[in-house]
């Protein structure tokens, strides 16, 4: 009998502190590159590789959790195969 996937939750001050880490460190850089004593174009390709590493950081993350997923998909799935084939194997049969 398979045992029911359990699902674990981050804590909301986990949640919150994830999101104002991401909401300060966007806005520290954004000032700093505004800031930054340089011309203008140079702030613009600094400000569009900020945007480029942003969401390549996202495209990463979302791949190894998708990837992790779908490990634990496989591996429930062979588990349900040998439960299965084990529930029908009949030793004295």
């Amino acid at each position: 009998m398979m045992k029911p996937i359990g699902f674990t939750r981050d804590t909301t001050a986990w949640v919150v502190q994830v999101w104002a880490a991401f909401i300060l460190s966007l806005t520290a850089t954004t000032i700093g590159v505004t800031y930054l004593p340089v011309d203008n174009w140079v702030k613009g390709c600094l400000g569009v590789s900020v945007l480029f590493s942003l969401s390549s950081s996202f495209t990463l993350a979302k791949t190894i959790r998708d990837n992790q997923e779908a490990n634990k998909l496989n591996s429930k799935i062979e588990e349900a195969r040998v439960e299965k084939i084990l529930a029908e194997h009949h030793p004295l049969k």
